[in-house]
């Protein structure tokens, strides 16, 4: 008798990532910096205890070893609530349990930039790419849902962000392909069923059913009002949307990579007679590079933010500099787009 539906389905969808880390075969195409040869590479996974990190836990430690490759873990512990280092060091010793080496907490102390939410996920990535560095992993992975697609999407397309917030989060994201989320074509129900059946215990982090949190919103009262008014199937169909944004997004960024070589002169300033003439879509693509490139965080830049941008080539009425995130400002002079950080 096989394994249960819901663990044939978790071990499936890392078994077939394992395979692409291991021939360097990904959606984004990147190479993955694995050890020596003769090292069996390093698998890390991202575990907060989660139902849907432990159900990639345990997938990871049941694929790893038919594969040669290394399992480890790594859990981040962010001290926004009591006895989170005691979960922690619990976390780390059922994740060894698991025969998953190196199994380890790192504590991080979260900023407020952008947020509780966005400064929790800035130390977050912070931690796992230094631990990543130092295990020398060739991937870490990540247990993101349909589910947290859906609700990704939605949340970009609440903020007017443009195609590329709707294409939600990447399968392979990161440096050189670091990040992989095995877990996007599977919903969140999947994951629990399979710690279920295996008596696995998870931990539900309290943060998730807190209204004060707009993704916590989301989830407990958004998609569902959105299913009761729509009928089912809302979150697949949010998920297809991010994939065939994610192709748009895709082509025409390489679109306005091709065409900053053009829109620049000589002293590698921007030409507005060349932006003008450039689709709506690839200029501000062209823009928001720029406006990011000159120091504006990425996370805070905005459509909105582009739009007045646009707006100095579009509808120059001598209108003044235009500030924008990070202390950058953007004006224009001379028929040239000067974009520099004050």
């Amino acid at each position: 008798m096989g394994p249960h539906p819901a663990v044939a389905a978790i071990r499936l969808a890392v078994r077939r990532v394992l395979h692409d880390i291991l021939t360097g075969r990904t959606e984004a195409s990147a190479t993955t910096s694995l050890p020596p040869s003769g090292e069996p590479p390093l698998v890390l996974v991202a575990c907060s205890g989660g139902a849907d990190s432990m159900a990639l836990a345990s997938a990871l430690a049941f694929e790893a070893p038919k594969l040669s490759v290394r399992a480890g873990a790594i859990t981040v512990d962010h001290g926004l609530q009591a006895g989170s280092g005691l979960r922690a060091a619990e976390l780390v010793a059922r994740l060894r349990s698991m025969r998953l080496d190196p199994a380890e907490s790192v504590a991080v102390t979260v900023g407020r930039d952008g947020g509780p939410e966005a400064a929790a996920r800035d130390a977050r990535y912070g931690a796992l790419d230094a631990a990543a560095e130092r295990h020398r992993a060739a991937a870490v992975l990540l247990g993101h849902t349909r589910d947290d697609q859906a609700e990704t999407v939605l949340l970009g397309l609440a903020r007017g962000s443009g195609t590329r917030s709707l294409s939600g989060m990447a399968a392979v994201a990161g440096a050189a392909g670091r990040y992989r989320r095995p877990f996007l074509q599977l919903d969140r129900q999947t994951a629990r069923k399979a710690c279920l059946v295996q008596s696995i215990p998870v931990w539900d982090d309290p943060h998730n059913a807190d209204p004060s949190y707009t993704r916590s919103r989301l989830r407990h009262e958004g998609l569902p009002a959105l299913e009761k008014a729509l009928g089912k199937g809302v979150v697949e169909a949010l998920a297809r949307t991010a994939q065939l944004s994610r192709d748009d997004a895709d082509a025409l960024d390489a679109w306005a990579a091709d065409a900053e070589g053009v829109v620049r002169d000589e002293a590698g300033q921007l030409v507005c007679a060349r932006l003008y003439a450039l689709p709506a879509a690839v200029r501000r693509r062209v823009l928001r590079r720029a406006v990011i490139d000159e120091g504006s965080p990425a996370g805070s830049l905005f459509a909105r933010h582009i739009e007045e941008v646009d707006r100095l080539i579009t509808g120059w009425r001598g209108q003044g500099a235009i500030n924008l995130p990070g202390r950058v400002e953007a004006r224009r002079q001379g028929g040239r787009l000067v974009i520099r950080q004050g």
